[in-house]
């Protein structure tokens, strides 16, 4: 069994940025995903059916076709791409920043409806008791419909990073596989089953990703269930 432990440096790096990249995908996508979701829950207004549809668009694409349409926009030679690089310096394509970035639009759609759920099971009135007391909106969300759907939002984070550190088309797709650089999880298990001899390579990989995918869910499972244990206390 020691050779299930006896990663190369390679994979480790694969290990590492994976795990890198899922984390800074779930991270970035947190204040937007929190502000679509409130607004998708409260919000009335026309074209909301239309927002939803292209939140929840990625879950029904194929994840090529979000990978190719990230390289449109953010490539060097996008209009997005193009106007970070020559104004800011940031570059996406082909770069671990874009291998986030594509982790970051697949998960996006699971985080989102976490939290929106959370957020149509708030007590409105709650809300409204201390409107009465004088609180301004910004306040009453940041000290009681923010606590009240924490659950929601741990569960929505780790969907997120569970489902970045298993993306691989839209990922691929937009910054390649290279060693290394872009090289995650799911790449390098690819990569070994397309060279004679790399079974052994992405059956441990394989069981790495599946280790560290149940881990977050089962973090993510027992976080929810004691934050909700203690709510309910107060």
């Amino acid at each position: 069994m020691n050779w299930l432990l006896d990663l190369t440096p390679d994979e480790w790096n694969a290990v590492r940025l994976s795990i890198k990249v899922a984390t800074v995908a779930m991270v970035a996508s947190l204040p937007p995903g929190i502000l679509i979701a409130l607004v998708l829950a409260r919000g009335q207004f026309w074209g909301k059916t239309l927002l939803n549809g292209l939140v929840h668009l990625p879950l029904i694409l194929p994840p090529v076709v979000i990978g190719y349409l990230l390289l449109l926009s953010f490539g060097r030679r996008g209009p997005v791409g193009a106007f970070l690089a020559e104004h800011f310096g940031i570059v996406f394509s082909f770069r671990w920043t874009g291998a986030a970035l594509a982790c970051a639009v697949m998960g996006f759609p699971l985080m989102v409806r976490a939290i929106r759920l959370s957020i149509e099971a708030v007590d409105r009135r709650i809300e409204a008791a201390a409107g009465t007391l004088g609180a301004n909106p910004l306040w009453v969300f940041g000290t009681i419909t923010l606590p009240l759907i924490l659950p929601g939002l741990i569960t929505g984070a780790i969907l997120s990073f569970a489902k970045a550190m298993g993306e691989f088309g839209a990922t691929i797709t937009f910054v390649s596989n290279i060693p290394n650089q872009t090289q995650t999880l799911p790449s390098a298990i690819y990569t070994f089953t397309q060279v004679p001899g790399g079974d052994a390579g992405a059956l441990r990989l394989t069981l790495i990703s599946i280790v560290i995918s149940m881990a977050a869910l089962v973090a993510s499972e027992v976080l929810a269930r004691r934050v909700g244990r203690r709510m309910d206390i107060e």
